[in-house]
């Protein structure tokens, strides 16, 4: 199975030489992504594929680092700060 980001490479080679694969994959991400890998990416998971120019810039950051209350619980259940 390929890498995130040698799928990443493939998609832009890919797009970069097959115009209609591009408007394929900027219509319809999932399906495109199914047709060419055999990759069903499921419904509550959003897949954006955004064309650059010259004017626009695309930053990606990866998800927030905040623990949300579930992972603090749990972290914090182990924890003993009594100093004895």
């Amino acid at each position: 199975m390929l890498s995130a980001e040698d799928m990443q490479r493939h998609l832009i080679q890919r797009a970069a030489d097959d115009s209609d694969f591009r408007r394929g994959l900027l219509a319809d991400p999932k399906d495109t992504l199914y047709q060419e890998f055999g990759i069903e990416i499921p419904d509550h998971i959003e897949f954006h594929v955004h064309q650059s120019d010259m004017r626009t810039v695309h930053v990606v950051l990866p998800p927030d680092p905040v623990l949300d209350e579930e992972q603090l619980e749990a972290i914090s259940a182990g924890m003993c700060c009594c100093g004895i």
